[in-house]
């Protein structure tokens, strides 16, 4: 898996320190969690107490109950880009929703479904 993270998010942070992340790609009904985590300046403390989520049973990452699918990650590689940093990752588990539950998606600003 790979993602690009804001080299001084916190979360990169946490990924420097544990070398493990989860990622969760979220579904349609999701957006109020997606546009909550997308504010900027929210509280460092608690920022998950008002997004229904669980801990990854081979990481403890945080995932969004909410999601299409999720995935527990270890670090293979970083990547230096810009004021990014690209993080590969060896997926090492999966978690699907049942058929029928659509992906939310962000294009130009807004957000948008299949």
């Amino acid at each position: 898996m790979l993602v690009c993270v804001h080299a001084d998010a916190r979360f990169y942070d946490a990924v420097e320190e544990t070398r493990t992340w989860g990622l969760s790609i979220l579904s349609t009904s999701a957006r109020p969690a997606a546009a909550w985590l997308a504010t900027p300046g929210r509280p460092v403390v608690d920022q998950l107490a008002r997004v229904p989520h669980r801990r990854g049973p081979r990481t403890g990452a945080a995932l969004l109950e909410d999601s299409v699918a999720t995935l527990e990650c270890a670090t293979e590689a970083e990547h230096p880009a810009g004021t990014h940093v690209v993080l590969v990752g060896r997926v090492l588990d999966v978690a699907l929703a049942p058929d029928g539950v659509r992906p939310l998606l962000h294009h130009r600003g807004a957000y948008a479904e299949l």
